[in-house]
């Protein structure tokens, strides 16, 4: 007798799909175009040599998981500014889940050009490791929702599949430079009445993070809203006008929504909504930033209303991973908060005691060396005088 979905999703599967992996890279990644300042210079990916490693869709208790570490290394060809021909290899040790969706670590990224390195293909190279990137973990991004979309039917018995990993990019197309394109998922302002019923049916909680950064408050605005710094430390596609009304796309669009208000550069209130399955089909949540200038730094408190219910401890993960960690992730220092005050207080009486009880030891410790000094001062004394004394002592005939 078949079990019934709740107890069959409640199972650990694991599908292995390494080949369908590899060929997913070699096709997603072949042709990506890195292009310069001048119509002359850029880089394309030629092929993918190499995808070494493990790739497998597991089910843990109703959740699907990707797992996956590859190493992934590639041939790129590319051509100059003074028009020469150049060749290389880019080999990139760890393309995984913890890096790719956990954001536990950066990518590292080892550029080699096996052609004459010459002044001007030295400087493609160099334009190539800063340009590259975003491109190449765009298509990374993508990775894991479409191992989910691809293979999730042949593990989960429900027709409603859920997964961890969010925010998950939402389905792309790459371009012919290698740019993904995202399709037009933005959350609308309005509500229609069917999709307010069905809102309105979901029990949800507030999750609310805070961080201090070593930065002005306008500067971390910016961050936030300008589409062309969000991918700094996103990492991803972007789409932001940064007005009122207008509709956002963040994390190649894993994040969507519509801005409601903005006070550069104290507050940003706009609506949220995480295009993944772990997020009820309709529902939206409005996502408050806050800045908070002192004079050595900013704190940003990020209040999310609206997450439902059982979902909040990976929401608050993910927004610490995603935004938090992003901002880090680009050198802006965090500021941790203080210890409490009780335990400075503690450290501060511990420390007013010890020398308290330093200084009522002192004459005791003093008067101590006094003592054996005067002991040892008659022992020396006795020592000489003893053998004078015997020596003029009358003798007995």
């Amino acid at each position: 007798m078949a079990l019934p979905p709740s107890t069959a999703n409640w199972h650990w599967k694991n599908k292995n799909v390494t080949k369908w992996g590899q060929e997913w890279f070699e096709r997603e990644l072949k042709n990506l175009t890195v292009k310069g300042d001048s119509e002359e210079e850029s880089l394309t990916i030629t092929s993918v040599t190499e995808v070494d490693g493990d790739i497998e869709l597991g089910q843990r208790k109703s959740k699907l998981i990707t797992i996956y570490d590859c190493k992934v290394s590639m041939r790129w060809e590319g051509k100059a500014n003074d028009g020469s021909e150049v060749q290389g290899r880019l080999d990139i040790p760890e393309v995984s889940h913890e890096v790719t969706v956990d954001k536990l670590s950066d990518y590292s990224y080892n550029w080699v050009i096996t052609s004459s390195s010459t002044p001007a293909a030295q400087a493609l190279l160099a334009m190539a490791k800063v340009r590259g990137p975003p491109l190449l973990e765009a298509i990374f991004d993508r990775f894991p929702v479409a191992l989910i979309e691809t293979h999730g039917k042949d593990l989960t018995v429900s027709a409603d599949p859920s997964r961890s990993g969010t925010p998950a990019p939402a389905s792309t197309t790459p371009g012919a430079n290698g740019n993904s394109t995202t399709p037009n998922t933005a959350a609308s302002g309005s509500v229609s009445p069917a999709s307010a019923k069905k809102q309105s049916s979901v029990n949800t909680t507030t999750v609310t993070v805070e961080a201090s950064f070593m930065a002005a408050a306008d500067d971390l605005f910016g961050l936030l809203t300008d589409e062309k710094r969000i991918p700094m430390w996103t990492r991803a596609n972007a789409k932001s006008e940064a007005k009122p009304g207008t509709e956002y796309s963040l994390f190649s669009g894993g994040v969507t929504g519509k801005y409601v208000s903005l006070d550069p550069p104290t507050k940003i209130v706009q609506t949220w909504a995480l295009q993944s399955p772990t997020w009820p089909s309709g529902h939206t949540g409005n996502l408050t930033t806050t800045f908070d200038q002192s004079s050595d730094s900013t704190k940003v408190t990020l209040s999310l209303e609206g997450v439902p219910l059982g979902q909040q401890d990976e929401i608050r993960r993910n927004i610490e991973g995603y935004y938090i960690h992003g901002l880090k992730s680009i050198g802006y220092v965090q500021l941790f908060p203080s210890p409490p005050s009780y335990s400075s207080v503690s450290s501060s009486s511990k420390v007013a005691k010890r020398a308290s009880s330093t200084s009522r030891e002192a004459p005791s410790s003093t008067s101590t060396y006094v003592v054996v000094g005067l002991i040892t001062f008659m022992i020396v004394v006795a020592a000489f005088a003893i053998p004078y004394l015997s020596s003029g002592a009358p003798r007995k005939h």
